[in-house]
């Protein structure tokens, strides 16, 4: 399709989409009927390239079928058709003989229009700016939807999406795989069985980014043979395509190291911090924070995050539990080479650890009894430091319950693209998903008022949960949310 006849078949869909999605919404969401439950489920894809292989794989494991898909780039569409041939490879030609059927697009926009009927769920895989476009589009016509994390690209953004979940009544899950995880479990069990005390501080690190961050904006040129790149900037403001490397992964836009520009991405933080936060959230519930405040900023530019950062959010009380301080260190502000050429984590981290190894990533939670390391992003290496602390506290628990091991507090996940599944088919509840909208629209709003306070360093932003806005800092209010480019402006009809 050249840009003319690109520009007329959006102009249609224009004119005709909110008919369309006003009355997809007033009928029933897309839930299986009762005696129809454990039938196939009709996925579309959008995004079929990096994580959504994954996506496709899940699909394809649970003997579900592909009803359509889109990716702003055709060369990435032959993950459809690798797909086909393992299905047939396997022998299960007539699922394959399913996913043939699926047809490909590269506007998400006209796929809706065209191909609505042919699915009842949705997986989405775009960068973080179209995360929310594309979810309200699915939502809209009634679709059960699975959206990579970060959620959203804007506090905004997370608050419909959580505010949408009851009314909506649709199965959701944000794609933070590890929250399936044993690990979080582990952690939330020692957290809230008392082992730690009361949590005072904790701290969060990450390797990343592992993309450029700190730069200016690129020149442009015109894009590659087989992307559409108007459907890829999607929401952003306009700007030209560019090509120049910035590293192995290619160009500062598509396909990798988008994360780092302010208009596409969420930077380190919002990329890593939907994993290496969870098990704060599944611990602790902290609700809103109070204040939120970036004690360092290495490099923001008008264009991109910075090369590195220390933000820190304050959560006051709730019921029994005291309020508590969540420390993040990304980039340069996490790692740092010291006198004697090795590599250290920030002083701060270092004091904490007390000799104990930190890994790329991972958190410290302090408590007034012990504290608890947690080594990766998933929470699947825990344990009380010093070493001392942690067999004394194992000791303790074998002899009161014959298990050194804390008492779980959360059951055993049955997986994270299965929990979504069996609640879009009718199995389960549509909130059954424990990264649900509900859970995880609140948990990328904390995350996305890091972000904000970026603009800010050294400025501790007071934060009104409930009425969504800073009380100290009008400017600062105008980031909670974004103008979306015309055609891409999609509003949830029943918020």
């Amino acid at each position: 399709m050249n840009s003319k006849q690109s520009s007329q078949s959006r102009r249609s869909f224009l004119t005709t989409s909110g008919a369309a999605a006003g009355a997809a919404v007033l009928g029933a969401p897309a839930i299986l009927s009762a005696a129809a439950k454990g039938d196939k489920l009709r996925v579309a894809f959008i995004g079929v390239g990096g994580i959504n292989k994954r996506h496709i794989t899940d699909v394809a494991a649970h003997g579900d079928i592909c009803g359509a898909y889109c990716d702003v780039d055709t060369g990435r569409w032959e993950n459809i058709p690798n797909t086909i041939k393992k299905l047939e490879e396997e022998g299960k030609g007539d699922l394959a003989k399913h996913w043939k059927s699926a047809k490909g697009y590269q506007d998400y926009r006209e796929m809706f229009e065209k191909e609505a009927d042919n699915f009842d769920a949705v997986m989405i895989g775009t960068p973080d700016h179209s995360h929310y476009p594309a979810t309200v589009l699915a939502m809209n016509h009634g679709k059960h939807v699975f959206t990579q994390k970060p959620l959203t690209h804007t506090v905004w953004e997370s608050r419909q999406l959580a505010e949408a979940t009851d009314k909506y009544q649709l199965a959701t899950q944000m794609g933070n795989q590890g929250h399936a995880n044993e690990g979080n479990r582990a952690i939330a069990a020692y957290v809230q069985g008392g082992h730690l005390g009361d949590i005072t501080e904790i701290h969060c690190f990450t390797n990343r980014p592992v993309w450029p961050q700190g730069m200016p904006k690129p020149d442009g040129t015109t894009p590659p043979a087989g992307l559409d790149w108007d459907s890829w900037l999607g929401p952003a403001p306009q700007r030209d395509f560019a090509a120049e490397p910035t590293n192995k992964r290619g160009g500062p836009y598509h396909p990798f190291n988008w994360r780092g520009v302010l208009d596409f991405g969420g930077g380190a933080l919002a990329d890593m911090a939907c994993h290496t936060m969870d098990s704060i959230f599944m611990s602790l519930d902290p609700g809103y924070p109070t204040h939120v405040e970036a004690i360092n900023v290495d490099g923001l530019t008008d264009d991109a995050f910075p090369n590195g950062s220390t933000i820190k959010w304050t959560f006051g009380p709730k019921g029994d539990r005291p309020g508590f301080e969540v420390y993040w260190y990304d980039g340069t502000d996490n790692s740092y080479t010291d006198k004697d050429g090795n590599k250290r984590r920030h002083p701060r981290l270092e004091e904490l650890a007390e000799g104990a190894e930190l890994r790329t990533s991972g958190n410290i939670y302090v408590g007034t009894k012990h504290k608890l390391l947690v080594s990766g992003d998933y929470g699947d290496s825990s344990r009380i430091i010093p070493n001392e602390a942690h067999r004394e506290v194992a000791m303790a628990l074998k002899e009161a319950t014959g298990d050194h091991r804390p008492k779980r507090v959360y059951e055993s996940s049955i997986g994270h693209h299965t929990e979504w599944r069996e609640a879009a088919i009718g199995n389960k509840p549509y909130d059954y998903p424990g990264s649900n909208f509900k859970y995880a629209g609140p948990f990328t709003e904390t995350i996305s008022l890091g972000n904000v306070c970026l603009h800010y360093p050294g400025q501790s932003l007071a934060w009104d949960g409930p009425n969504l806005r800073f009380t100290n800092n009008e400017e600062a209010n105008r980031l909670i949310t974004k103008e979306y480019r015309e055609g891409w402006d999609f509003k949830l009809e029943k918020a």
